[in-house]
């Protein structure tokens, strides 16, 4: 079911370019030639990294919708065996819903708007709700009606700044004694509550989680009661060309150890939130050169297109140029990219190893893309025009313990 398919920004008609099977990623640029930033996706890497988390991890996964809410993208985790999606505003509920009628959907975003909870409750029987505040909690009661026998709540837990490359400390959760004051309650409104918490974004350090879970367990200590739910929240790594993470079983043995520390009830359910990791190895993005400047190239994406994270957050992806005629044979050398915008910020550091005769009229391929990269896109500029297709390649990096499937394959 592969095919080219036109994206905008803008709500428009998205035409079928080409609808014959494509395999290869060198094969699209060969037959298509593009003009255009063109997402490459790979629904076996989909589905493996799904096979990864729901055979290895020791509870239940939750992809964060956030992170490329692409259908494509969800159907493909879908046939790897995800069935919760974290959800994070009332247009992602809608759109899995939409996509995926049978998905156990989690509103797991600790502000709303009032009428995203009413609609979130209504109209797509969402049950369970993250909180950091009282006052959050009041929301929810009010706008489901008051209704505690069907109502899942969990409270956020703050974390102090860590090591991960996106601290996500700042803004979202309760400090000990406010998370036990709304433990308690919670759980005289709801029919089952529990406590979260997110370690921050593409996390290398498996004792992150274990030292999450000490925290969460001092919180249920004072508590004194049990909870239906942990949630260890995201931030499982993936690799990138100046990162190599310890294998993904490691992350599932650090939560397995501090969550057996917590002893709770065999009933207490397990839960984390990937996004990153089910997502990043499985799409790349082809751009074109449009012109060289010494050791930097001008590529018809940027910062304000899919490589929002190769600017100011500074990402290494790897890259390989595609040259009509043939590969080229000189040497790999550092380069840096411009975006096609007038803005003199759409510069993208890297370094970016290519040969050192890149050229206008090249194209290269960009990996890891799947997270944060065609959801972040902008229409600055004007250049808001991507194609997409659906490709049989490998990822262009493996993530220890992700990609195992497609390697014994």
């Amino acid at each position: 079911m592969t095919h080219i398919r036109s994206q905008f920004l803008a709500p428009r008609a998205r035409p079928h370019l080409q609808s014959r099977r494509i395999r290869l990623v060198d094969e699209v640029v060969e037959s298509r030639r593009p003009d255009l930033p063109l997402f490459c996706l790979r629904p076996q890497a989909l589905h493996d990294s799904a096979r990864a988390f729901v055979t290895g991890f020791p509870g239940t996964a939750l992809y964060a919708v956030k992170c490329n809410p692409d259908p494509a993208v969800l159907r493909g985790l879908w046939d790897g065996g995800i069935r919760h999606f974290d959800c994070a505003s009332a247009g992602e509920v809608e759109l899995v819903r939409r996509t995926l009628p049978r998905a156990q959907i989690h509103f797991m975003h600790p502000i709303k708007a009032r009428s995203a909870i009413r609609e979130a409750w209504e109209r797509h029987h969402v049950r369970d709700f993250v909180i950091d505040s009282a006052a959050e909690l009041g929301k929810v009661m009010e706008e489901t009606r008051h209704r505690p026998g069907a109502l899942g709540i969990v409270v956020r837990l703050a974390l102090p700044k860590g090591g991960a490359r996106y601290d996500l400390s700042g803004k979202f959760g309760a400090p000990h004694d406010e998370a036990v004051s709304l433990l308690r309650m919670a759980s005289a409104v709801a029919a089952r509550i529990g406590i979260s918490f997110h370690v921050g974004s593409q996390c290398c350090d498996p004792a992150a989680w274990t030292r999450a879970l000490d925290i969460a367990g001092r919180v249920l200590a004072d508590y004194g009661r049990p909870v239906d739910i942990v949630d260890v929240g995201g931030g499982f790594p993936v690799s990138y060309p100046d990162v190599t993470p310890p294998p993904l079983g490691d992350f599932f043995a650090a939560i397995a150890d501090g969550f057996a520390r917590l002893n709770l009830p065999a009933t207490t359910q397990l839960w984390c939130e990937p996004g990153r990791a089910l997502v990043a190895g499985a799409q790349s993005l082809v751009v074109r050169v449009e012109g060289r400047r010494g050791d930097h190239l001008f590529i018809n994406d940027g910062i304000y297109g899919g490589l929002s994270d190769a600017g100011v957050p500074a990402f290494r992806f790897p890259c390989r140029l595609i040259r009509a005629g043939g590969a080229s044979s000189a040497p790999l050398v550092p380069f840096a990219f411009f975006g096609p915008t007038c803005d003199s910020a759409d510069r993208m550091e890297g370094p970016f190893l290519l040969p050192a005769d890149s050229r206008e009229g090249d194209w290269i391929e960009i990996g890891q893309l799947g997270a944060y990269g065609a959801c972040l896109r902008t229409g600055f500029n004007g250049f808001d025009r991507v194609l997409s297709v659906e490709v049989d390649d490998l990822p262009m990096l493996f993530t220890p313990g992700l990609t195992h499937f497609a390697q014994a394959a």
